[in-house]
């Protein structure tokens, strides 16, 4: 996890590392499609990238596509970064494979949209804002025998992502779990966060989880 980062990029952390390790498990056959969506500084994009797939990265913020970019050209590694807010930029497109660190920290109620670097992590009271759209749209998006592979904190709710992504007719697990401790921005809410149950008092961890949801054939 070397890439360059950009000021106001989110950099690679303990769920980029996570899910990179799932998608070293993940068999991909040469030239398949992959999608990153939210790359951030492209870490995942590039990761797929050495498998000898075609990936896209897709990201919201200016300044992450120009980071992917430039990781990718100082690796000569082909990556297509396109700016975007989720699966826009990829309309009508199918993939292999879909992967997602979305933002998905619970944040007290504002009244206007995160900006800069917490457009990486707030994601609404629940921490699903992001997270209930991607469990919608992409499984449209994956071919038959395509696979989602999906990080987020278990403080957003692992059941309610399985749940969406088997009503959308895809076989879904958790496929990983990590507990890590507590970043600046969890131990910043701990209070907000054990005032809505999220938390116990002597909380100092997060559990993080992988979930690996497959269209079938």
């Amino acid at each position: 996890m070397s890439e360059l980062v950009l000021p106001g990029v989110y950099a690679p952390q303990d769920d980029t590392a996570l899910l990179t390790e799932v998608l070293g498990d993940e068999p991909l056959r040469p030239g398949a499609q992959v999608l990153d969506v939210g790359t951030g500084s492209g870490a995942l994009a590039l990761a797929a990238a050495r498998r000898g797939v075609e990936v896209t990265a897709v990201d919201v913020s200016r300044r992450a596509v120009w980071s992917t970019r430039l990781n990718a050209w100082l690796r000569r590694l082909p990556v297509r970064a396109r700016r975007g807010n989720l699966f826009g930029p990829v309309h009508g497109q199918t993939f292999d494979l879909i992967l997602a660190n979305p933002p998905y920290v619970p944040a007290p109620a504002a009244r206007h949209s995160p900006r800069g670097r917490a457009r990486a992590w707030d994601a609404g009271r629940d921490g699903r804002e992001l997270l209930d759209r991607i469990c919608r749209d992409a499984p449209g998006l994956l071919r038959p025998g395509g696979v989602l592979l999906i990080v987020h904190s278990a403080l957003s709710g692992p059941d309610p992502t399985l749940d969406l992504l088997r009503g959308a007719g895809l076989k879904a697990a958790v496929v990983r779990r990590r507990w890590i401790a507590f970043g600046p921005v969890l131990r910043a809410r701990r209070d907000w966060l054990r005032e809505r149950g999220l938390l116990d008092s002597g909380d100092d961890k997060e559990e993080l989880v992988v979930i690996r949801a497959e269209r079938p054939l």
